[in-house]
């Protein structure tokens, strides 16, 4: 067996700095606030191309493209993703209350703009279920007037519409504003904040809100929308409630849909690995039911709701009405910090699974110019989002340039083919939403090997989850943030203090309650305390150090007693001593015998 002496004098701080010096940092005298300012803002030609390199990241990979290697990759993937990106954008825009067309817009311009200051290779941004979610909530609170509304005429809905774009396109540039703003104070670390159960939990629960809201549209039901907390049971009772009033084309068209898309999803989850490219499933289901329906005009035989007029090319760029923006602020940083925490979060993981690093404070300032811009061209937020994240990787893409492609296959359709999904049902969008939703659900998978892991981050997930299902997505968010920092001041409060001991014939040092042959060192007590001490556990700590070393406030009491008592007896011992007695005799009852007056042979007892 190896064996490890350690033999070394003991150094107090103020030693060990006087024999082997000062620490830079300390002996260093300390800059002043001038003097980093002008550090920080000197410039050189060098200086110039490597800070643009860091803040446009396209110029440093671009150069360093391989080619062969990976320009099929992302060719496929690109093409795959821009596929995906056509349904599920309308679809998301029927989930963020507003035209379609806006969810193709927000499914163009925030993927060119990543493409160029984006630092994720295997990112895919664009439209999120759970960010079109929130957006929508705050669309219905403040304009609650339903455009679905079947005995309002074409141009009332277009006003409806107008008004409602207007707020998302404010809320995207608000969401830009704060991200640019969190950039430049460097405040990218505030995602942690928003722990991995956090995020699960409440894409989880978000994922019920989604299919909940398009009950309405996969029935025909002309209901609507509620907002506060108990959205979804106030949902299911005006569904029920509602029931005799289904139409009933539309929900065949829902049951068809869903018959053929569901088993597509779990064959393209299950052979992603053989599969070259997923199965297009829901553009495929795009296609034909909007030639079934044109063929057959269901939307005037059968009233079924069809997403109307789709404009070719793009809107002309306008500033949104900043009017709106004092009423939407505090859930605008909700859905900025949701947003952030999820889009950094995806990046990450790919990052750490393909080996390279990303920078989270310049994520901040890709996703905010990618929402201040696309705002511009009425566009809803936007973020990374999990299902074609998952497509572009499991598709064999390798960097941003797949989003070159991406964005192409979106142009196509936005120029030539989009006035074609004139005749295409809202019912076929729903089934599109929440069939997408697949992964988010099968989050509840995780909850046996997260109960094994830890606990407390377990508490964790199902408060937030229990918080974003009853109460609305906003406050439960809140509820969530607030109990995990609570069990993070938990966790310091309460950690544990353990007695250390030596494992034999070695110099390490194990806990000695669960270590049967690590002993401690007589006359010493080695305690391990895991965590920092400060206001908030230093009673605590006081308290379990006096139990483990023993010296509990009544044992220091019983000592400060006999101390007294002993010190009562040398103040008489000092008293006799002057009074002529070398030697007091002590009875064994304590007291003192005294000599009689005279004689230095017999004693009294006093």
């Amino acid at each position: 067996m190896s064996t490890l002496a350690v033999c070394r004098s003991i150094y107090t701080e103020e030693q060990f700095h006087k024999t082997y010096g000062t620490p830079k940092d300390l002996a260093r005298p300390p800059l002043s606030l001038r003097d980093r300012i002008a550090r920080s803002c000197t410039c050189s030609a060098h200086a110039f191309l490597h800070l643009l390199k860091r803040r446009v990241p396209i110029l440093s990979w671009l150069p360093r493209y391989k080619l062969k290697k990976w320009l099929l990759g992302d060719l496929i993937a690109g093409l795959t993703v821009g596929i995906v990106h056509i349904p599920q954008g309308m679809a998301f825009a029927l989930l963020t209350s507003v035209a379609p067309v806006h969810g193709l817009y927000t499914s163009f311009f925030p993927v060119v703009l990543y493409m160029l200051l984006g630092t994720g290779h295997h990112v895919s941004t664009g439209t999120f279920a759970v960010l079109s979610l929130m957006t929508g909530s705050v669309i219905d609170e403040h304009l609650p007037q339903n455009p679905l509304d079947r005995n309002l005429t074409s141009e009332e809905q277009s006003d409806i519409y107008a008004q409602r774009i207007g707020m998302a396109a404010a809320i995207a540039f608000l969401i830009g504003v704060i991200m640019v703003a969190m950039f430049v104070l460097q405040l990218g670390f505030l995602s942690t904040y928003l722990s991995e159960p956090i995020v699960k939990a409440f894409t989880n629960a978000a994922a019920f809100h989604v299919t909940i809201s398009q009950i309405q549209n996969m029935l025909g039901l002309p209901l609507p929308r509620f907002t506060g907390s108990f959205t979804i049971f106030k949902t299911l009772v005006s569904v029920v409630q509602s029931l005799p009033m289904t139409n009933v084309a539309e929900l065949v068209i829902s049951i068809l849909c869903l018959i053929v898309l569901i088993p597509i999803k779990e064959l393209n989850a299950r052979f992603r690995t053989k599969l070259r490219t997923p199965i297009p499933g829901e553009i495929v289901m795009v296609l034909v039911a909007t030639g079934v329906t044109f063929a057959s005009s269901l939307d005037s035989r059968y009233n079924v709701q069809i997403v109307g007029s789709i404009p070719a090319g793009f809107p002309a760029p306008k500033l949104p009405s900043l009017k709106v923006i004092p009423k939407v602020v505090g859930d605008t940083i909700a859905i900025t910090f949701v947003g952030y925490a999820v889009s950094v979060s995806l990046a990450m993981i790919y990052a750490e699974k393909h080996r390279y690093s990303i920078d989270p404070n310049q994520e901040l300032l890709a996703h905010g110019i990618s929402n201040i811009v696309s705002s511009l061209f009425t566009c809803f937020p936007s973020s990374a989002t999990l299902a074609t994240t998952n497509i572009l990787e499991s598709a064999g893409g390798h960097t941003q340039l797949s989003g070159f492609f991406t964005s192409g296959v979106v142009l196509i359709v936005l120029i030539w083919i989009g006035p074609l999904f004139n005749y295409l049902p809202k019912a076929v969008l729903a089934c599109i939403n929440v069939v997408s939703l697949r992964q988010m659900f099968l989050q509840f998978r995780e909850l046996p090997e997260l109960w094994k892991i830890s606990k407390t981050d377990f508490s964790v997930w199902v408060v937030t989850w229990m918080a974003v299902v009853v109460l609305n997505v906003e406050v439960g968010l809140a509820v969530g943030v607030v109990f995990s920092m609570m069990t993070v001041v938990c966790r310091t409060q309460r950690a544990q203090c353990t007695v250390m001991g030596r494992a034999v014939s070695t110099e390490i040092y194990r806990p000695v309650e669960q270590n049967d042959k690590c002993y401690e060192i007589p006359g010493l007590k080695i305690l391990s305390y895991n965590s920092p001490i400060y206001y908030g556990n230093r009673d605590i700590f006081k308290d379990a150090v006096s139990r483990i070393v023993g010296l509990t406030q009544e044992k220091i009491r019983k000592r400060e007693k006999a101390l007294l008592v002993l010190e009562q007896a040398r103040k008489m011992d000092i008293s006799v001593v002057d009074s002529g007695i070398a030697n007091p005799v002590f009875h064994q009852d304590g007291c003192i015998l005294k000599p009689e007056a005279g004689t230095c042979d017999s004693y009294t007892k006093h």
